[in-house]
């Protein structure tokens, strides 16, 4: 970022934002490869029930299916799998209760109830609870069959199938993923910018506004987290993503320090922002994060090229070696001081995301 870039962004028109077909495109985009599994999973149990098992409707095969994998992006098989035991759990209520007591009002009420409270019992997820109810009200108000038990039979199959699905045809978590850190490079690029704009000109109000970017990039933070841990247990299972594994685990590394090097950005701007209430430039400083700041560019490129990961190291490493306040500002006042030092674990963490060893990294900043 330069140091002439503006401290207000523009914002879009609200009429414009409504009648645009790009953020609608996008959804479809994304969501693709997730209705495409729908499609197969929902398909699939519904003709196995219904020839293979001749079953005249079974439509838990195909609900079960729809609603086990769902649209959102987090489609780890142990997810889908809980999902569909939930299910299961609430037919299986469902097909016991209307044995011994027939189907009406009452018993869906009784149903229900007995079908959320067993279901808390023995898992904490409120989901878990709510898709054991919706199958449970499902399976008792539909017809009964010639043979006990085959709603729950229609079930297993699409659950089964919801499961196959994300190994067989999983979503593609990784261009998910590389999307939610390159989210998280950019975010704090510009929290970075904004607070080295305000040491650069002595201005309280952009060290400020750096301040509140550094603290919003937590949610990014975790959105990556997330979907980093969907994209290795997808990984794990598919056959199809194996050889993604040991990018995915070095992306886990950079994610990790980058949720370090996060928390201690927010720490340096709270520092600027203080310090930047006497209207003083300070040059050093300044320069000294825009230096961090664009090794983290560097950082966030060897996500798609590993090859800028030893780039990022050697600018890393050239930053911290001269990350000595006393050395870089001799008879500064003690607040200067503290925050230039405050860089010096972003520079670790930075470090340490590049690959460089946490010992190595460490080594690495002189001792004061």
């Amino acid at each position: 970022m330069t140091d002439s870039a503006p401290l207000t962004s523009a914002v879009p028109v609200p009429w414009r934002r409504r009648i645009s077909p790009r953020p609608g495109l996008a959804r479809v985009r994304d969501s693709w490869v997730a209705v495409a599994q729908i499609v197969v999973a929902a398909t699939g149990g519904f003709l196995v029930a219904y020839y293979l098992l001749g079953h005249e409707t079974p439509l838990l095969a195909a609900t079960v299916s729809i609603s086990s994998l769902g649209l959102a992006r987090d489609a780890r098989p142990r997810r889908v799998l809980e999902t569909v035991l939930g299910m299961l759990t609430g037919i299986l209520v469902s097909e016991l209760l209307r044995l011994a007591f027939g189907s009406g009002a009452w018993q869906l009420g009784a149903t229900l109830a007995v079908t959320m409270l067993l279901a808390r019992f023995l898992m904490p997820s409120p989901q878990f609870a709510v898709a054991a109810a919706i199958q449970a009200a499902i399976a008792m108000v539909l017809p009964v069959g010639p043979l006990p038990f085959m709603r729950l039979a229609d079930g297993a199959i699409g659950g089964v199938l919801a499961v196959a699905v994300t190994a067989l045809l999983p979503r593609n978590p990784m261009s998910a993923e590389v999307r939610d850190g390159r989210a998280l490079f950019a975010a704090f690029d510009a929290a970075a910018g904004r607070v080295v704009q305000g040491l650069r000109r002595g201005d309280a109000i952009r060290a400020d506004r750096g301040l509140e970017k550094a603290r919003d990039v937590q949610g990014l933070v975790d959105a990556w987290s997330a979907s980093l841990e969907s994209a290795q247990a997808v990984s794990a299972l598919s056959p199809f993503l194996r050889s993604r594994r040991i990018e995915l685990q070095r992306h886990a590394r950079v994610q990790r320090n980058m949720d370090l090097a996060s928390r201690n950005l927010r720490v340096v701007a709270r520092r600027a922002a203080y310090a930047s209430r006497d209207g003083e430039q300070r040059p050093v400083a300044a320069d000294t994060l825009a230096g961090l700041q664009r090794a983290a560019v560097l950082v966030a490129e060897s996500l798609d090229d590993i090859a800028t990961e030893p780039v990022a190291r050697e600018t890393l490493l050239a930053i911290a070696r001269r990350l000595d306040p006393a050395a870089m500002l001799p008879g500064a006042p003690q607040g200067e001081l503290a925050l230039v030092a405050a860089m010096r674990p972003l520079a670790v963490d930075l470090l340490i995301a590049s690959g460089v060893p946490r010992d190595e990294a460490w080594a690495s900043i002189p001792r004061v």
